[in-house]
């Protein structure tokens, strides 16, 4: 008998086990599935520059809005690395940023988006399991606070001209280092957005707004000189370009 019970209890643990395993994996092809979602949403919709199709995605928005339920239900684990946490995080964001221009869209700027007297940023509209969130809060209290990563500056993308472009493709474990690398770079270069010489700085008022981000390990110049194309001298004058608030749209 107590040899029948200890296989019993053997069984069971074999069968725990495989059911975990089994449910991590399911989870795992759940989310793979619902980022090419978004990934393909972005490649068709979004072109090299950052510029966004809003009136295609208007009519494939049935897909956008499953992506949503789906980052709804799943919400990071301490088990995910930050990484993957990074990832989902970012793709929030940039997920919402698009609901929230197609629900009031046709547009010219993201600013005219308000709602009992508050700011689209102050918004609480990003629902996640059972709380609600704004962009604000992922954007300062998880995103700067947690990850203490400047690059997080172009993950992000505010739906305007003067942001770091909104990348046509969706963050993901694998992709993130890169990816936010080579964004920052394409950023600091693009003169449009930032203008760099050896001895004179016109940048985006994104280094202004959140200098402490860029400055916890040097000075604008070091970071910027992890990037820029140019060698900038330490010296070198600054000043910040106006920031425009014009609707990326193609």
């Amino acid at each position: 008998m107590k040899y029948k019970l200890t296989t019993n209890l053997y069984l069971n643990d074999i069968l725990k086990t495989k059911f975990i395993t089994l449910t991590c994996m399911l989870i795992f092809i759940s989310m793979q599935g619902q980022t090419i979602i978004f990934d393909n949403l972005l490649n068709k919709n979004v072109d090299e520059n950052g510029m966004v199709d809003y009136q295609s995605l208007k009519k494939n928005e049935a897909l956008l809005d499953d992506y949503l339920i789906f980052l709804q239900t799943t919400k990071p684990s301490e088990n995910w690395s930050l990484n993957k946490q990074k990832a989902y995080w970012l793709n929030t964001y940039n997920a919402y940023t698009i609901k929230i221009i197609l629900n009031n869209y046709p547009i010219k700027s993201i600013k005219e988006i308000k709602k009992k007297g508050k700011v689209v940023w102050k918004i609480p509209f990003i629902k996640i399991g059972e709380k609600n969130y704004t962009l604000d809060w992922i954007e300062h209290e998880i995103l700067r606070k947690k990850f203490n990563d400047p690059r997080i500056h172009v993950g992000i993308n505010c739906a305007s001209i003067s942001c770091p472009k909104l990348g046509n493709f969706a963050f993901s474990e694998d992709n993130i280092e890169t990816a936010l690398d080579n964004l920052m770079l394409e950023f600091i270069n693009n003169g449009n957005r930032n203008k760099i010489s050896e001895n004179k700085l016109e940048l985006s008022k994104i280094f202004d707004w959140f200098s402490i981000d860029f400055t916890k390990n040097g000075t604008i110049v070091d970071y910027l000189n992890k990037y820029a194309s140019i060698k900038v001298s330490e010296k070198a004058s600054i000043k910040y370009l106006t920031y425009d608030w014009r609707l990326n749209i193609k």
